[in-house]
């Protein structure tokens, strides 16, 4: 995974094997740390598993072996147990000289599974806001990444698009709609629908204080109050299949999709299959039935049905009501179920904020309780809430920052600063307008992607889209740059002069070049893309710091520059590459 360390690796176990007459099968071998001589060190502490004595004087012992049999290792020092060791010129050379042209760096044969990962999932009752933003990014972003690493996956998303939520803006659509519609008002659909959710609140909450005003008390004025009571009944006039509540949910769900469609599209994401609640709501009763003839479930003597997870060191979970209508769990249950069944997936992960932790432990204890071979599968993509500086945001109260606006003011800022530096000559109106859209897009999602998952993020536009500093911007500045060089120079079949010696500041370039695949892997296997985000900023900041001391195309002779100008083409392969896993775009030119 690591040219580097695999070279280093495979001496060493055969240097051990013969010194010391044991065999090891891994080492942990790190980059060099800048206060000590050495390209790559060796931690000796593990192999006293295996080896008795002084680590200081085994690692001595391993040093000079090295030394000794393979003139790719040219000097070595140790420091406690940590086995310092130096490469030659020829080996930065071949790992360059393998991946200087390779745009498909990084990616890793099928590995013949396929995952589904399921991200977004919205409301039928309101635009997408700042928070599914930071959904999509990181659900679409580690769809990539498990690409990469050889996976097949099937991006989906289950949309929530029945329930009493639903019913409060079709209330509230009919009673103030005057059969306006999203065309007619020249309002996007899911804005227009949302518009009645937020209506039907300040309507509700009007309700409650005059009943409240005449002498009812407010637990009992929320469940009285008119507008509510009117929700509940449609709602069962929905589940009954009433013709017309059903007409009326259908026209304000597609304008919604319709919405949902456009924001889809400017920020980047797609599906490849999609469940709708209204199927699915009734699916695991069968599950729970079966259930309770397997003693994995309890009836209560009300007649509601449990799962006792207290052993687990969760609490017992009601799965079916005691009238015999299911809860939000049975459905989950149902839904995995049937994916299984449905696909051909071996693992699937839900994208969901980390407020659904404990939901989610519940679901993969039942599932395990109920000896479903996919239990051990299931995986939980948890994260934190975005907040703006202003605070929460509270969509019932209509003080959500809507994704579309948020996507707007970042291609708007872009597009000031850009102004703002100049250097727009020679692009056309098209053009400015794309690269302005994919520098907001790129500002907007780094922000998001890297910062840890779990994490809570305050969102701050302004320092995104800064183009100095841990930003998507600046990245794709420095692409850019690079880009730039490139173009004035033919880099189509050149070969590396291996006599030629790399300075350290070029040395650290291609140390973390190399690390590039260890890093996709690591974030697979965590569900972490911030592994990647921050991965591509340190590229781009040790690049950056050789290019400051370090001429390209006026390199003092021939050989320097064709290595150089190698050197380039791999860093830029790599960030394109790396900002494509985090959905990313970048630019030629800025």
């Amino acid at each position: 995974m690591n040219f580097f360390k695999d070279f280093i690796k495979s001496k060493a176990i055969q240097n051990i094997q013969t010194l010391f007459q044991v065999t090891v099968n891994e080492l942990e071998i790190q980059n060099t740390k800048k206060e000590f001589d050495g390209d790559f060190t060796i931690v000796v502490f593990p192999l006293l598993k295996v080896l008795k004595g002084n680590p200081q004087q085994i690692g001595t012992d391993l040093g000079a072996d090295l030394v000794a049999h393979n003139p790719e290792i040219t000097a070595f020092n140790v420091v406690g147990g940590f086995l310092n060791i130096s490469v030659s010129t020829t080996v930065f050379t071949e790992f360059l000289q393998q991946n200087h042209a390779n745009s498909c760096l990084g990616l890793s044969p099928s590995n013949q599974q396929t995952i589904m990962l399921e991200y977004s999932s919205p409301n039928t009752n309101k635009p997408l806001h700042l928070g599914h933003i930071r959904n999509n990014v990181l659900g679409f972003s580690m769809a990539k990444i498990k690409e990469a690493n050889g996976y097949k996956v099937l991006k989906s998303q289950i949309i929530n698009d029945r329930g009493i939520h639903i019913c409060k803006s079709m209330i509230a659509y009919q009673l103030f709609g005057n059969q306006s519609t999203p065309t007619s008002t020249g309002i996007k659909g899911d804005s227009f629908v949302g518009s009645y959710y937020v209506k039907f609140d300040q309507e509700y909450q009007k309700e409650i204080q005059e009943l409240v005003e005449k002498g009812t008390d407010k637990e009992t004025a929320k469940k009285e109050a008119p507008i509510f009571k009117q929700a509940q009944q449609m709602l069962m006039d929905w589940e009954k299949g009433d013709e017309n509540v059903r007409s009326l949910w259908k026209t304000m769900n597609d304008w919604v999709y319709e919405g949902f469609r456009e924001t889809y599209q400017k920020l980047g994401v797609n599906f490849d299959v999609v469940q709708y609640e209204s199927n699915t709501y009734t699916l695991g009763k069968d599950i729970v039935q079966e259930g309770l003839q397997k003693n994995v479930f309890q009836q209560k003597e009300d007649g509601a049905i449990f799962c006792d997870l207290t052993a687990e060191g969760l609490d017992e979970k009601i799965v079916q009501r005691k009238d015999g209508t299911s809860v939000y769990i049975t459905q989950d249950i149902g839904t995995a179920v049937e994916r299984f069944k449905d696909y051909p997936i071996s693992e699937l992960i839900y994208t969901v904020g980390n407020e659904q932790d404990y939901h989610f432990k519940v679901l993969f204890g039942i599932l395990k309780k109920l000896e479903y071979d996919f239990a051990d599968d299931l995986h939980h993509l948890s994260y934190g809430m975005v907040d703006l500086p202003e605070g929460k945001m509270k969509s019932r109260e209509g003080t959500v920052v809507d994704a579309d606006d948020i996507i707007a003011e970042m291609t708007q800022t872009a597009e000031e600063i850009s102004k703002e530096l100049g250097k727009l000559d020679g692009f056309s109106e098209e053009e400015k307008k794309k690269m302005y859209q994919t520098i907001g897009l790129a500002a907007l999602k780094y922000y998001i992607l890297k910062v840890d998952a779990k994490k809570r993020i305050l969102f701050d536009p302004k320092e995104s889209i800064d183009f100095n500093g841990n930003t998507g911007p600046f990245i794709l500045y420095t692409y850019a740059r690079i880009q730039s060089i490139l173009r004035k120079t033919d880099t189509t079949n050149f070969t590396l002069d291996s006599t030629s010696d790399w300075n350290e500041s070029e040395k650290d370039v291609i140390k973390h070049l190399a690390q590039y695949n260890e890093v996709i892997q690591k974030s697979s296997d965590t569900l972490n893309p911030s592994l990647v985000a921050n991965y591509v900023y340190e590229l781009v900041k040790f690049f950056n710091s050789f290019y400051q001391s370090n001429s390209i195309l006026q390199a003092e002779n021939e050989s320097i520059k064709t290595n150089r100008l190698a050197l380039a083409q791999c860093t830029s392969y790599t960030i394109s590459s790396a900002l494509s896993l985090l959905g990313i775009s970048t630019v030629e030119r800025m």
